[in-house]
């Protein structure tokens, strides 16, 4: 192809990102790329052509700064995005949590506090657990946990199922929790509070009960991995849903709804802190918890190893250095 050819086939190529580029120059956000990328790459392979086919120094120039503009566009906006990505999880989620602190302690109390008088009730008396749970429900939490099942942690009608399916399951157990714990802030936070205690005392009273059954060897190690993610996922979900209630109870001079807006970013912030610990939490019981070839010494070694993370994280990262 002739250079005179080449020129009319791609020129409204040419003149298309050239028109996006100049917008985008124009803009102080350069967010909204549209088909800069699809543009970018056309272009780029034009150049490669020009170049090989010795078309004329002016074009091939024209090209290259095209091809140069693009690229910048395109690398500024990457950058751009990793690096809010990375000042979410390193500084806003934090620092959002920190600053509703009383929320999350009061959160944490209505799960721990519940759980832990239900888990030593339980093992003391093995009947209690039946003022939680039904019968069957309470056998097929007995199979999971025998020591004679051949994948703990599994009932019967899952022992075929492969890790990447016991992931989606519990992806998808996990996100039902987070929903029912942060929308029932919605309703004055009485289903916020309920979904708390309740969970709290059921997951008290199979620990109990399970212990006292003689399948702590089985149980604890199973449910030591993912508890720091799951367990803090749970309070984060509580807590956003406590806030909602607050706006609720206290919407100050905005009245209810003007409230519900103004507290609906850092409710969204830690929604999806909550979100990602509680895709941690499937992604380690699905594949790290249910293994038998770690030893138990290692599972708890880990699980205080991540206690200890996720807590130095809420409440070391995002802190301002002294003074800068």
């Amino acid at each position: 192809m002739k250079q005179l050819q080449f020129e009319r086939h791609h020129r409204e190529d040419w003149e298309a990102l050239e028109k996006r580029l100049d917008a985008l120059d124009r803009r102080v956000a350069d967010d909204e790329v549209g088909d800069l990328p699809e543009l970018y790459r056309r272009t780029a392979r034009h150049l490669a052509l020009a170049k090989d086919r010795h078309y004329s120094p002016a074009l091939v120039a024209r090209l290259h700064r095209l091809v140069l503009r693009g690229h910048q566009h395109l690398y500024r906006t990457r950058r751009r995005w990793g690096g809010r990505v990375l000042q979410f999880f390193l500084v806003e989620l934090p620092r959002t949590v920190r600053a509703e602190r009383r929320l999350f302690a009061l959160g944490a109390f209505l799960l721990f506090f519940p759980g832990l008088v239900m888990g030593l009730a339980s093992y003391a008396d093995g009947r209690l657990i039946y003022t939680l749970a039904g019968s069957e429900q309470v056998r097929q939490m007995e199979s999971m946990y025998d020591p004679a099942n051949d994948k703990v942690g599994r009932g019967a009608e899952r022992q075929a199922a492969s890790d990447f399916q016991m992931f989606g399951v519990y992806v998808s157990n996990n996100a039902g929790i987070g929903f029912r714990t942060f929308a029932g802030g919605l309703l004055f936070g009485v289903g916020t509070v309920g979904t708390l205690v309740f969970n709290g005392l059921f997951l008290g009273g199979v620990a109990g009960h399970l212990t006292g059954l003689g399948y702590a060897g089985t149980f604890w190690p199973f449910v030591a991995g993912h508890g720091a993610f799951e367990l803090t996922a749970i309070v984060l979900s509580g807590t956003a849903g406590l806030q909602l209630a607050r706006a609720l109870y206290a919407p100050g001079r905005y009245g209810r709804l003007g409230a519900l807006r103004a507290v609906a970013p850092a409710s969204a912030t830690i929604m999806a802190g909550a979100a990602v610990l509680f895709l941690l939490a499937a992604f380690v019981e699905a594949f790290w918890s249910s293994s038998t070839l770690v030893p138990d010494e290692v599972k708890y070694a880990v699980a205080g190893a991540l206690w200890a993370l996720v807590a130095a994280y809420f409440l070391l990262a995002g802190r301002a250095r002294r003074g800068s």
